[in-house]
């Protein structure tokens, strides 16, 4: 098993996280605070991240931003007391792969970080893509996007969810696939999140966001990908 790594200040939500984590036989790497969140998240080994809200120094919102511009496809599940719809929409856009609420069950908290690493090695085998579509052109490896020429700055959640519809061309995808499938979420508060993520890539990439050529939606459906269009 690869390295887990906890990013908590209560000491015992720490003993219980290691306890739990090692009997899996994963490693273990505990931080108190975020301030080296990034180095640890980007040593060898690290399969995931459980990372609270609520610390001091800096806050578990900046660190998840951070630590998914660094490694876009590592899982991070939010650990936190904070449970209102707002922040957990917030979370999706950041890029959280998971969310779960204080008091929580350690096991469902095993299960859900295995499944996100399933799915996180899952984006990480090699398929045929399309290189680009249009005018844009997508490196998936480098994470790079031009258009025309010119380099496209995407948030992490926005590359996350164009790596998805260039993996999955013609396919149509409902609200609640992509958030299962991108955010990984099986329950999810609103569906509101993926349409706003889709109408920022419009912007940034199709030619008339008003009349998307290439991020299609299809009324009742959901969204598909059309590369030639």
């Amino acid at each position: 098993m690869g390295t887990i790594v906890v990013i908590e200040d209560d000491v015992r939500i720490q003993k219980t996280l290691t306890r739990l984590f090692q009997g899996e036989n994963y490693e273990v790497r505990v931080l108190h605070d975020g301030v080296h969140a990034n180095e640890a998240a980007c040593a060898p080994g690290v399969e995931a991240v459980v990372l609270d809200l609520m610390l001091p120094k800096i806050s578990g919102r900046d660190i998840c931003r951070s630590l998914k511009e660094q490694r876009p496809n590592l899982p991070v599940i939010i650990l936190s007391a904070v449970s209102e719809v707002a922040d957990k929409v917030l979370l999706l856009e950041l890029g959280a792969d998971d969310y779960m609420t204080k008091p929580f069950s350690p096991r469902e908290l095993l299960a859900r970080i295995q499944a996100a690493i399933r799915r996180s090695s899952r984006m990480g085998v090699k398929t045929i893509v399309p290189k680009g579509f249009g005018d844009v052109t997508v490196d998936l490896e480098q994470m790079e996007v031009t258009r025309a020429g010119k380099p496209v700055s995407l948030t992490a959640q926005e590359f996350k969810l164009l790596r998805y519809f260039m993996e999955n061309p013609m396919r149509v995808v409902s609200r609640q696939q992509l958030l299962s499938e991108v955010w990984g979420y099986e329950s999810y508060p609103t569906t509101r999140t993926v349409d706003n993520q889709i109408l920022k890539l419009r912007q940034k990439l199709e030619p008339n966001p008003a009349e998307p050529r290439y991020l299609r939606t299809l009324h009742g459906a959901g969204y598909k990908f059309v590369p030639e269009g």
